[in-house]
């Protein structure tokens, strides 16, 4: 909330045209391509920020620096935040619920990724090449993220050190991530695949649908329904 100091002036001054000038001036900074502010992003953003921090030890201020430029988004379960074939010009910062990415190989979706509170979700020939990918990013559960334009981001990126490093590191962690998965796909039953979701995803049956994880295990759902029992 903003706070005006009317100024002691003499009784010209007419109060409606001192708060119209200063709706103008505020509209004026609110139309600013890389200097928006949204008061709302400050409201809900525990589980963003504590999963920025546990990547790299960005500062409140850049935290805040970031989230000026977040637009929140309200999804529906069963929502598509990203089609295939379309360029998608933002990354989305999950505060609530969760997303799944698939692509689709002779019309069957096979399920590659999903994000949970805390995470961020994109499209990669999106972001990186600013081509429309091949991916689809669909809600899963009602969710609640904000997103930023990708060349506002980037310019946070060129301007702002803490949150570059953050960047870097989150997408350092991201390949490494895909590598271990790569490997584990060629070097573990699948009995051994779902124990290690498992770990990383605790609650994931009780959010997910059996076939979308089997999808991501790459795996049958009898399969996974197999192993389920024998635990």
């Amino acid at each position: 909330m903003d706070i005006f100091l009317i100024p002691q002036t003499d009784s010209s001054l007419n109060f409606t045209t001192f708060v119209k000038e200063k709706q103008t001036k505020t509209d004026s900074l609110k139309n600013t391509p890389f200097l928006s502010f949204n008061p709302s992003c400050i409201m809900e953003i525990n589980n963003i920020k504590k999963s920025i921090k546990r990547y790299y030890p960005v500062s409140d201020e850049s935290i805040d620096l970031l989230c000026r430029h977040f637009k929140p988004q309200h999804f529906p379960a069963k929502h598509l935040i990203i089609q295939g074939g379309i360029i998608d010009r933002n990354v989305y910062f999950i505060e609530k619920g969760l997303t799944r990415s698939y692509c689709l190989i002779d019309g069957q979706e096979h399920t590659t990724w999903f994000s949970k509170e805390g995470d961020i979700t994109f499209g990669l020939l999106c972001l990186y090449h600013n081509k429309a990918g091949f991916e689809y990013v669909e809600t899963i559960e009602p969710t609640l993220a904000y997103s930023i334009p990708i060349q506002v981001l980037n310019k946070l990126y060129q301007t702002n050190i803490e949150i570059a490093n953050w960047g870097r590191v989150i997408h350092q962690e991201c390949l490494l991530t895909i590598q271990c998965i790569r490997i584990d796909n060629l070097t573990m039953t699948a009995k051994e695949k779902y124990a290690a979701l498992l770990q990383t995803f605790p609650d994931i049956c009780s959010r997910v649908k059996l076939g979308y994880i089997a999808s991501f295990l790459g795996i049958s759902l009898s399969t996974l329904s197999r192993i389920r029992a024998e635990k």
